[in-house]
Protein backbone atom coordinates (compact mmCIF):
# COMPACT_ATOMS: atom_id res chain seq x y z
CA UNK A 1 0.00 0.00 0.00
CA UNK A 2 1.27 3.43 -0.83
CA UNK A 3 -0.24 5.16 2.21
CA UNK A 4 0.63 4.43 5.84
CA UNK A 5 -1.70 1.93 7.49
CA UNK A 6 -1.31 3.51 10.94
CA UNK A 7 0.12 6.58 12.59
CA UNK A 8 2.16 4.19 14.75
CA UNK A 9 5.09 1.99 13.68
CA UNK A 10 4.13 -1.41 12.27
CA UNK A 11 6.50 -4.35 12.73
CA UNK A 12 7.70 -6.46 9.82
CA UNK A 13 6.61 -10.10 9.81
CA UNK A 14 10.10 -11.30 10.70
CA UNK A 15 10.10 -9.01 13.76
CA UNK A 16 6.93 -10.53 15.24
CA UNK A 17 6.92 -13.21 17.95
CA UNK A 18 6.51 -16.69 16.46
CA UNK A 19 2.91 -17.21 17.65
CA UNK A 20 1.77 -13.87 16.24
CA UNK A 21 3.63 -14.30 12.95
CA UNK A 22 2.08 -17.77 12.62
CA UNK A 23 -1.42 -16.37 13.15
CA UNK A 24 -0.83 -13.53 10.68
CA UNK A 25 0.51 -15.94 8.05
CA UNK A 26 -2.50 -18.24 8.56
CA UNK A 27 -4.87 -15.31 7.96
CA UNK A 28 -2.87 -14.34 4.88
CA UNK A 29 -3.05 -17.89 3.51
CA UNK A 30 -6.81 -17.99 4.01
CA UNK A 31 -7.71 -14.52 2.73
CA UNK A 32 -4.89 -13.82 0.28
CA UNK A 33 -3.79 -10.68 2.14
CA UNK A 34 -3.01 -9.54 5.67
CA UNK A 35 -5.75 -7.36 7.16
CA UNK A 36 -4.08 -4.25 8.50
CA UNK A 37 -5.55 -4.72 11.98
CA UNK A 38 -3.20 -7.69 12.46
CA UNK A 39 -0.17 -5.66 11.45
CA UNK A 40 -1.05 -2.61 13.53
CA UNK A 41 -1.84 -4.55 16.70
CA UNK A 42 1.24 -6.78 16.31
CA UNK A 43 3.32 -3.85 17.54
CA UNK A 44 1.99 -4.67 21.03
CA UNK A 45 2.21 -8.49 21.31
CA UNK A 46 0.48 -8.96 24.69
CA UNK A 47 -2.38 -6.70 23.64
CA UNK A 48 -2.58 -8.45 20.24
CA UNK A 49 -3.00 -11.81 21.99
CA UNK A 50 -5.65 -10.50 24.40
CA UNK A 51 -7.56 -8.67 21.68
CA UNK A 52 -7.75 -11.64 19.34
CA UNK A 53 -8.51 -14.10 22.14
CA UNK A 54 -11.60 -12.08 23.05
CA UNK A 55 -12.44 -11.45 19.40
CA UNK A 56 -12.38 -15.17 18.67
CA UNK A 57 -14.37 -16.01 21.81
CA UNK A 58 -17.14 -13.70 20.61
CA UNK A 59 -17.05 -14.07 16.86
CA UNK A 60 -16.06 -17.68 16.21
CA UNK A 61 -18.04 -19.64 18.82
CA UNK A 62 -21.26 -21.55 18.37
CA UNK A 63 -24.01 -19.18 19.36
CA UNK A 64 -27.70 -18.48 19.02
CA UNK A 65 -26.59 -15.61 16.80
CA UNK A 66 -25.44 -16.46 13.31
CA UNK A 67 -22.05 -15.25 12.16
CA UNK A 68 -23.87 -12.89 9.80
CA UNK A 69 -25.90 -11.43 12.69
CA UNK A 70 -22.72 -10.85 14.68
CA UNK A 71 -21.23 -9.04 11.68
CA UNK A 72 -24.41 -6.94 11.40
CA UNK A 73 -23.77 -5.80 14.96
CA UNK A 74 -20.16 -4.94 14.16
CA UNK A 75 -21.04 -2.98 11.04
CA UNK A 76 -23.98 -1.06 12.54
CA UNK A 77 -22.12 -0.06 15.71
CA UNK A 78 -18.91 0.73 13.81
CA UNK A 79 -20.86 3.06 11.54
CA UNK A 80 -22.26 4.82 14.61
CA UNK A 81 -18.71 5.15 15.95
CA UNK A 82 -17.41 6.54 12.63
CA UNK A 83 -14.89 3.72 12.37
CA UNK A 84 -13.85 3.66 8.74
CA UNK A 85 -11.64 0.57 9.13
CA UNK A 86 -14.28 -1.60 10.81
CA UNK A 87 -17.14 -0.54 8.54
CA UNK A 88 -15.08 -1.41 5.46
CA UNK A 89 -13.49 -4.62 6.78
CA UNK A 90 -16.54 -6.03 8.53
CA UNK A 91 -18.85 -4.77 5.80
CA UNK A 92 -16.90 -7.05 3.46
CA UNK A 93 -17.22 -9.96 5.88
CA UNK A 94 -20.95 -9.26 6.25
CA UNK A 95 -21.43 -9.25 2.47
CA UNK A 96 -19.88 -12.71 2.38
CA UNK A 97 -21.61 -14.17 5.46
CA UNK A 98 -25.07 -12.75 4.74
CA UNK A 99 -24.75 -13.41 0.99
CA UNK A 100 -26.51 -10.07 0.59
CA UNK A 101 -24.31 -7.17 -0.54
CA UNK A 102 -27.24 -4.75 -0.59
CA UNK A 103 -28.16 -5.40 3.05
CA UNK A 104 -24.53 -5.15 4.14
CA UNK A 105 -24.15 -1.80 2.39
CA UNK A 106 -27.44 -0.53 3.84
CA UNK A 107 -26.30 -1.40 7.37
CA UNK A 108 -22.92 0.23 6.74
CA UNK A 109 -24.63 3.49 5.73
CA UNK A 110 -27.58 3.60 8.14
CA UNK A 111 -29.01 0.48 9.74
CA UNK A 112 -32.25 2.37 10.49
CA UNK A 113 -32.95 2.45 6.73
CA UNK A 114 -31.82 -1.12 6.03
CA UNK A 115 -34.15 -3.91 4.91
CA UNK A 116 -34.14 -5.69 8.28
CA UNK A 117 -36.78 -7.90 9.80
CA UNK A 118 -38.19 -6.96 13.21
CA UNK A 119 -35.89 -9.30 15.12
CA UNK A 120 -32.77 -7.93 13.41
CA UNK A 121 -33.92 -4.35 14.02
CA UNK A 122 -34.35 -5.02 17.74
CA UNK A 123 -30.94 -6.71 17.87
CA UNK A 124 -29.24 -3.72 16.23
CA UNK A 125 -31.17 -1.16 18.28
CA UNK A 126 -29.91 -2.86 21.44
CA UNK A 127 -26.36 -3.19 20.11
CA UNK A 128 -26.27 0.50 19.21
CA UNK A 129 -27.61 1.39 22.66
CA UNK A 130 -24.79 -0.62 24.26
CA UNK A 131 -22.24 0.95 21.92
CA UNK A 132 -23.44 4.54 22.30
CA UNK A 133 -25.04 4.78 25.74
CA UNK A 134 -24.58 1.59 27.75
CA UNK A 135 -25.63 3.32 30.98
CA UNK A 136 -29.15 3.65 29.55
CA UNK A 137 -29.66 -0.12 29.21
CA UNK A 138 -32.64 -1.15 31.32
CA UNK A 139 -34.29 -4.50 31.98
CA UNK A 140 -37.06 -3.51 29.56
CA UNK A 141 -34.52 -3.56 26.70
CA UNK A 142 -33.43 -7.06 27.60
CA UNK A 143 -37.05 -8.17 27.99
CA UNK A 144 -37.81 -6.87 24.48
CA UNK A 145 -35.04 -9.04 23.06
CA UNK A 146 -36.27 -12.07 25.00
CA UNK A 147 -39.78 -11.48 23.64
CA UNK A 148 -38.32 -11.28 20.12
CA UNK A 149 -36.95 -14.82 20.54
CA UNK A 150 -33.40 -14.19 21.70
CA UNK A 151 -32.10 -16.22 24.63
CA UNK A 152 -30.40 -14.61 27.60
CA UNK A 153 -27.08 -15.90 26.21
CA UNK A 154 -27.91 -14.23 22.89
CA UNK A 155 -28.58 -10.93 24.67
CA UNK A 156 -25.19 -11.21 26.38
CA UNK A 157 -23.57 -11.92 23.01
CA UNK A 158 -25.24 -8.93 21.37
CA UNK A 159 -24.04 -6.66 24.15
CA UNK A 160 -20.56 -8.17 24.30
CA UNK A 161 -19.99 -7.89 20.54
CA UNK A 162 -21.17 -4.27 20.61
CA UNK A 163 -18.95 -3.44 23.60
CA UNK A 164 -15.88 -5.21 22.21
CA UNK A 165 -16.17 -3.47 18.87
CA UNK A 166 -16.63 -0.11 20.60
CA UNK A 167 -13.11 -0.75 21.90
CA UNK A 168 -11.94 -1.92 18.49
CA UNK A 169 -13.45 1.17 16.83
CA UNK A 170 -11.63 3.46 19.19
CA UNK A 171 -8.34 1.63 18.63
CA UNK A 172 -8.76 1.82 14.86
CA UNK A 173 -9.70 5.49 15.00
CA UNK A 174 -6.89 6.73 17.22
CA UNK A 175 -4.28 4.71 15.32
CA UNK A 176 -5.67 5.99 11.99
CA UNK A 177 -5.88 2.37 10.84
CA UNK A 178 -6.37 2.24 7.08
CA UNK A 179 -8.61 -0.44 5.57
CA UNK A 180 -6.95 -2.74 3.06
CA UNK A 181 -7.92 -1.99 -0.52
CA UNK A 182 -8.86 -5.67 -0.92
CA UNK A 183 -11.84 -5.31 1.43
CA UNK A 184 -13.71 -2.98 -0.91
CA UNK A 185 -14.34 -5.64 -3.55
CA UNK A 186 -14.99 -8.69 -1.36
CA UNK A 187 -18.43 -10.23 -1.55
CA UNK A 188 -19.68 -8.06 -4.39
Amino acid sequence: MRDAISRFPVPALDEMPDDIRSRVEAVQAKSGFIPNVFLVLAARPDEFRAFFAYHDALMEKDSGLSKAEREMIVVATSAMNSCHYCVIAHGAILRIRAKNPLLADQIAINYLKADLDGRQRQMLDFAVRVSQDSASVEQVHIDQLLEAGFSLDDVWDIGAVAAFFALSNRMANFTAMRPNDEFYGLGR
